[in-house]
């Protein structure tokens, strides 16, 4: 997939590290995942700064924009772009944090747990 750049400056799209994606991948045959799912990345209202997190599978809906990184189907409704935009998703395994963690650039406030922002 070639980078696209908004006017912001901030690439298009979500992008995995190598943890997550190997961490994504352990799920998938893990959980017996099928092809018709993906790895939905979106946002809700919520959260102790305004917006939370979304990370499930899930299958293909009519607004979703799909990116394919190193084999891992991801799922991005088109109204949740905006929000998203140059987000990295990374998985840490640490002894002061495991977890999905996301560094997103259009955060402008993020909580202490990082699963929400503002």
């Amino acid at each position: 997939m070639e980078d696209l750049v908004l006017e912001s400056g901030i690439k298009k799209g979500v992008s995995l590290t190598p943890g997550a994606v190997k961490e994504i991948k352990r799920l998938i045959a893990e959980q017996h995942i099928g092809d018709d799912k993906g790895l939905r990345i979106g946002v809700k209202g919520g959260g102790c700064a305004g917006f939370s997190y979304i990370l499930e599978f899930d299958t293909l809906k009519e607004a979703d924009t799909i990116y394919n990184i190193e084999g891992v189907k991801i799922l991005v409704d088109l109204t949740h772009e905006l929000y998203l935009a140059g987000t990295e998703v990374d998985f840490e395994q640490g002894l002061n944090s495991r977890g999905f963690m996301y560094k997103n650039p259009n955060a402008s406030k993020t909580c202490g747990c990082g699963e929400s922002f503002g």
